[in-house]
This record gives structure tokens, C-alpha cells and sequence, in this order.
């Protein structure tokens, strides 16, 4: 199996882009003590990741897993695109194979991009009619990327108007001390908002002193001008009061 980590990186390769592959490690906050220490890249875009996914999508289980191995964040990428068409394509016994798989190498999805390409469509549809305890125990777990995984599944929710979880996990998120997990939870309110604003306005009203700045920024982005001025300003009158 190992000759096909090698295929592909070497696919990859060919792609490579020397100016992304500088800026990439930056963007993606790679550094010594930021969340994606020690990542390497090869410098290709998401486009490109997916036509080489595409041409090698009967990948199984056991060659999926060695490619996200890789030392590479765009063979880990590249993975992940294909296990996610393989879910969309799968039964349901499948399904729930690659479901568990993913859940298995929570470790190896390890940045925000990988997370967010991939766990709506396999986590997050994988649940739509079941179950969704393991979404809150996501959501306590050390891990950051599954904290996060946590929440960017609800976006499968949130296109069928299934927004309880979200709302959910967002108050077990709320004092996260993550700004990755802060924009992820503002994301997905955000979404939800376009659903049904009132109620993402009267659950912001009701946390807007304990909501971090940045989860509220990032829920808020959507409404007028004259709302978020209305809930900015509550926020930094509460916030004076409270100093």
C-alpha cells in the first residue's frame, strides 16, 4: 500500500507552486508553537488536490489511511477528498465504515481546512437521521480538531433547517478557549441565522456579554448595520460596566 503514498505525493509534486509553498506554512500556522506546528506543504491548491483525488477515487479504507499518514498536508487533503465522494457514492453499510473511519483519525485531520472540507459531508450527513450524542462528546474532547469538528458538522443540519445542535453546541463551546473554535461557532451561527434571523438575534441578545468578540463578530456579520451597532454597543456598555 505504501506505493500509493508515493504515487500520489509524487502527483502532487508535479503541482507544486514554490511561492505558496512558502506562504502556505504561514497562512496555515504552521510555526513552532502555533495550532499546525510541524505541518509541511507542498505548495498545491485545492483545485489541483482535487483532480488528482479524482483520478484515484476506488481508494480503500487501508490505502486512505496510509495516505493520511503523510507528513504532507495536501496528501492528507487529498484523502480526505476522496473518502468524502466515497461517502456520497456509498450504501449504508459503507457509510457508516467510513463515518467510523473518520472519527478513528481525528489526529491526522488536523488543521482547519481539512477539518472543514470534509466533516459536514461525511460526519454531519452521516448523522442527519440518527443520533448525535457524539457530537457533544466531540465537543469536550481535548482535541482541538475535534472540538471543531464538532461544530462545522452542524452545517449538514443547518441546510435541512435542523438547528437545534447548533445552538447547542454553541453554549457548550461559548468559553472555548480556542479563537479557531470561536470563529467556528460564529461561522455556523451565522448559517443558522440565514435560516431563521430572529431567532439567532434573540440568542445573541441573550449572550451578548459572555460570547467572545470574535464568535459575536463572525454570528453578527449578516444583520444590518443598524443591529450590530445596536448589539456591538450593548456588549461594550456591559463589558465597561463590568470593569
Amino acid at each position: 500500500m505504501k506505493h500509493i503514498v508515493v504515487e500520489i505525493t509524487a502527483a502532487l509534486e508535479a503541482l507544486s507552486d514554490a511561492e505558496k509553498k512558502a506562504v502556505f506554512p504561514k497562512f496555515f500556522r504552521a510555526g513552532k508553537g502555533e495550532y499546525g506546528e510541524g505541518d509541511r506543504f507542498l505548495g498545491v491548491v485545492v483545485p489541483q488536490v482535487r483532480a488528482v483525488a479524482k483520478q484515484h477515487r476506488n481508494l480503500t479504507l487501508d490505502e486512505l489511511h496510509e495516505l493520511l499518514q503523510s507528513e504532507w498536508h495536501e496528501v492528507r487533503l487529498c484523502a480526505l477528498t476522496i473518502l468524502k465522494e466515497q461517502f456520497k457514492k456509498a450504501d449504508d453499510m459503507l457509510r457508516k465504515q467510513v463515518f467510523d473511519f473518520y472519527l478513528a483519525h481525528t489526529q491526522r485531520i488536523n488543521n482547519w481546512d481539512l477539518v472543514d472540507c470534509s466533516c459536514y459531508a461525511v460526519v454531519g450527513e452521516y448523522l442527519l437521521d440518527k443520533p448525535r450524542d457524539i457530537l457533544y462528546r466531540l465537543a469536550e474532547s481535548p482535541l482541538l480538531w475535534d472540538n471543531r469538528i464538532a461544530i462545522v458538522s452542524t452545517f449538514a443540519f443547518i441546510r435541512k433547517n435542523q438547528l437545534d445542535d447548533v445552538y447547542a453546541l454553541s453554549d457548550q463551546l461559548m468559553h472555548h478557549p480556542h479563537d479557531l473554535i470561536h470563529k467556528a461557532v460564529g461561522w455556523m451561527l451565522r448559517e443558522a441565522g440565514k435560516r431563521n434571523p430572529q431567532r439567532l438575534y434573540n440568542y445573541v441578545m441573550s449572550r451578548r456579554v459572555e460570547m467572545p468578540r470574535t464568535m459575536l463578530r463572525y454570528a453578527i456579520e449578516k444583520f444590518s448595520r443598524e443591529e450590530r451597532a445596536i448589539l456591538m454597543a450593548v456588549t461594550e456598555r456591559n463589558l465597561h460596566f463590568m470593569e
